[in-house]
């Protein structure tokens, strides 16, 4: 049976229990099959809905076992850098997980990735500083990446702050803390709800970046 008949889509259910349950199993199996398919329809089917239901699989199957997505790296990437926005996110998500296992692979698309962040929505920000913040974390990588990863922090929506500025903490050290304290410090100001003043005053105190 086709892959494409188990997608919750085909199935005529509008949840994605179908969609993670198939994950689950390709992840386990190391079904490539399966893969292959999910990945030749993601960029090849007319369907939105069964593509959809492709890159949920997929990058279910990243969070679990990303190497065994990991090949299909440059893919999602050119899928990323299309107009289905739900496509873009999904691909970012995938791209994420394998940044994992292989930041040398993903670092290779570094310019790609950035075009993306910068014209995507929310979840593709979100997952797009979760790739910035594991390459940074690496010292090969760090001096690209963390710059373009305050940059965001910098400019990013104030629902986003507290999470993007956690997401920085571990690549915060002696030589580059000043800046990234020196930005959250000038985001505070500006904050209007308690909480997130809360959230960033914690992360201040936090003794990697104090």
């Amino acid at each position: 049976m086709s892959i494409i008949n188990l997608l919750s889509s085909s199935l005529g259910v509008r949840n994605d229990i179908p969609n993670q349950k198939l994950a689950l199993e390709i992840a386990e199996s190391e079904n490539i099959n399966a893969l292959e398919e999910l990945v030749e329809n993601l960029q090849s089917n007319k369907d939105k809905k069964i593509q959809s239901d492709c890159i949920k699989v997929l990058y279910e199957i990243g969070y679990l076992k990303p190497e065994i997505i990991s090949a299909y790296l440059p893919v999602f990437v050119k899928v990323a850098g299309g107009k289905n926005n739900r496509l873009i996110w999904g691909c970012m998500i995938a791209i994420n997980c394998i940044t994992d296992i292989y930041p040398d692979k993903v670092y290779q698309f570094l310019s790609e990735i950035i075009e993306v962040i910068d014209k995507g929505s929310v979840i593709t920000k979100d997952a797009g500083v979760g790739i910035l913040a594991k390459l940074a974390t690496l010292k090969e990588y760090s001096e690209d990446c963390f710059p373009l990863l305050l940059e965001q922090i910098k400019f990013c929506p104030d629902n986003q702050l507290g999470q993007y500025a956690e997401k920085a903490l571990p690549c915060i050290n002696s030589e580059n803390k000043q800046g990234y304290i020196a930005i959250l410090n000038s985001r505070l100001l500006l904050l209007e709800k308690e909480s997130q003043k809360k959230r960033l005053k914690k992360i201040l105190t936090i003794k990697n970046a104090y």
